[in-house]
């Protein structure tokens, strides 16, 4: 990897790409609330889906591919699919960022402005 002027090393271009990869999948609400929902224990599409307020068929997409990129596990348990964090790591990236904007907007109530009418 390259230094910069700091004396950091740039990461490699593919790990760059791995990590917009992740964080495009989880700029959707509904993942972010079912990796959320997961990091407090394992659970099946069922009471996913109850707990997000989503409809099962949604849910069940956005696990698939959350499953897909690394970021959830599953396993067989009789007929049900149980669902697990798959990557402990992002999980707690996740974690940190949402405890964060929720304490921030705790302290800083969000102030909704109108919109301007632009006079022409």
């Amino acid at each position: 990897m390259p230094e910069n002027a700091a004396g950091f090393e740039d990461p490699s271009a593919e790990v760059l790409a791995e990590a917009a990869a992740a964080f495009g999948l989880l700029a959707s609400p509904a993942r972010l609330h079912l990796m959320w929902a997961l990091s407090e224990g394992e659970s099946d599409v069922t009471h996913l889906a109850d707990r997000v307020g989503g409809a099962l068929p949604a849910v069940s997409q956005h696990l698939a591919k959350l499953k897909l990129a690394g970021l959830v596990g599953s396993r067989r348990e009789g007929r049900r699919q149980v669902y697990s964090i798959g990557d402990p790591d992002v999980v707690a990236l996740v974690r940190v960022m949402v405890e964060q904007l929720s304490a921030r907007s705790a302290r800083e109530p969000v102030q909704v402005r109108p919109l301007r009418r632009s006079s022409g």
